[in-house]
Parts: structure tokens; sequence; C-alpha cells
């Protein structure tokens, strides 16, 4: 196996830079016809991944809305995980751990190594400070999986603490991306990346990055290809993910119709891989 960051790059050269996410949350299901219980997750979250398995280069469960379901959701996602690497579809488990010591490192275990819920990658939260993270980067070089950073997030509830200026004169998201390209440093492309919301109307300096850029906020939530022109320089498009979910799972739950809508949006950002 190679690391993580490689076989992105390959698969975005495949398939198209599109993350598409699975957030079966409970309107969703209901709209689909389905019972807000185990058997209608299991069914949402087959038809997903019948519609994406070899269609899009990663697909990123949303954590939470499994776990609402307890110990039945879980096994649930443990399925939807290991048939979408099966099928040779990159995973990137949405679950935004962040804590210390050994419990970051039983997170990093959990979602990074090779039981029932490892993945090719997973989020995490480094407001506990950057270093907090180390366990997760550790285990993610040695068993090459992926980091996904929350850096500069597009809710306003972040605004007053990832603008906030540092005595050195960056902001605390701009600490975010350098400190994930410093993991990155000497890779030919690096696999701890950072997400950046892509409504936000300034965003951190990415040019040294050299790892993905998970891009949430496109589609339904108001953002698009001219978002991210707007706050990425060129010489960076080939690392953004645009991260979709309700754009594309509002077109289920038809398999042909979600596969679809996946391929109309993975054209509008055909221009990240020109």
């Amino acid at each position: 196996m190679t690391s993580f960051g490689e076989r992105l790059r390959d698969a975005t050269a495949r398939h198209g830079a599109l993350c598409v996410g699975i957030d079966p949350h409970p309107p969703l299901l209901r709209a689909w016809g389905l019972t807000e219980d185990v058997e209608g997750l299991k069914r949402f979250a087959d038809a997903c991944v019948e519609a994406f398995e070899g269609q899009v280069a990663i697909v990123k469960p949303q954590v939470a809305f499994f776990e609402a379901y307890g110990s039945g959701g879980l096994m649930v996602l443990e399925d939807t995980i290991a048939a979408l690497r099966s099928a040779g579809t990159l995973v990137l488990a949405d679950a935004k751990r962040g804590d210390i010591g050994s419990t970051m490192a039983a997170y990093a275990a959990a979602w990074l190594g090779d039981g029932s819920l490892g993945s090719d990658a997973v989020t995490v939260s480094p407001y506990l400070g950057f270093g907090s993270l180390t366990p997760a980067i550790e285990l993610a070089m040695v068993n090459e999986r992926g980091v996904i950073v929350l850096a500069a997030t597009s809710n306003p509830e972040a605004a007053p603490l990832q603008r906030t200026v540092t005595a050195d004169g960056r902001s605390i998201a701009q600490t975010m991306v350098d400190d994930a390209a410093a993991c990155n440093a000497g890779a030919a492309f690096g696999s701890v990346g950072v997400v950046i919301g892509a409504t936000l109307t300034e965003a951190p300096d990415l040019s040294k990055l050299n790892g993905p850029i998970l891009m949430p906020g496109v589609g339904a939530q108001g953002g698009g290809a001219e978002s991210i022109r707007a706050i990425v320089p060129p010489e960076s498009y080939a690392a953004v993910l645009p991260a979709v979910s309700r754009e594309v799972l509002a077109a289920g739950p038809s398999v042909a119709a979600l596969r679809t809508r996946t391929h109309q949006l993975a054209e509008e950002f055909a221009f990240l891989q020109a």
C-alpha cells in the first residue's frame, strides 16, 4: 500500500475531485421513504455504497448520524466502510475527533487502525492544540492513512477563535495550516490535510500545504466553483476536495439518480484537475 496522499492523488486523477458525503439524517430518511431506525439506516447506506463505489475518488460518511442509532448504527457504519474500501473507493470517516494523550491514541486506533472502523482517513479537531493530534498523525504515517485537520470552518461561531491573531501575526487557523504543512514536508503529496469552508470570504494561505484541502459548503450550502476560485490559489487547485452531501443525496433513493447527480457535480469541478 502507498501513502494516503498518493492514493488520493491517483483516485482524483481517475474519478475527479468530488468528495461525496453519506449523511443519513432523519429528514433524508423520511424523504427517501425509509424508517428512522437501523433498518432504514442500512437501506440508505447500502444505496449510497452502490451509487458511489468506483464512481468517486473518496466518500465521507458522517459518523454522528450512524452513532445516533447506537451499536446497530455502528454496525451499519462498519459494513459501509468495509464495502467501499473493498471496492477500492477511499473512505474519509468524518468523526472530528480531538483529545489528548492516551484518549487521542485510542481514537486514532479506532479510525486509522485495522479494526472494523478503520478508514483511509479521519477528520480531527486541533483546538486542544495541534500537538494533541500527534498520536493520530503518527499512526496515520505508520499505517499509510490520512488525517484531515479542521482549520478554517465556515460556521459563524468559529470566527472569533479561528481568526484570532497570535503573537507572531498569524491567525490561529493559519497556524493549523502551517503545522499541517510541516507534517507534509518532503512528501510528493502529503497525507495531512485541512478543512477550509468553501463559503468563507477569506482563508489562510494554502500555498505551502502540499496536502488535501477538504472544502465543505458547496452545493446546498451555497458554495460552488467560484467560491473555491476566490479563496484557493490556482497552484493548489489539484489538492481541493469539494465536499457535497445534501446536493447529491436529495436525488435519492434511486441509485441511478444519485450517480447522475454525482457526475453532474463532478463536471462542475473538473477545472480542479485540469
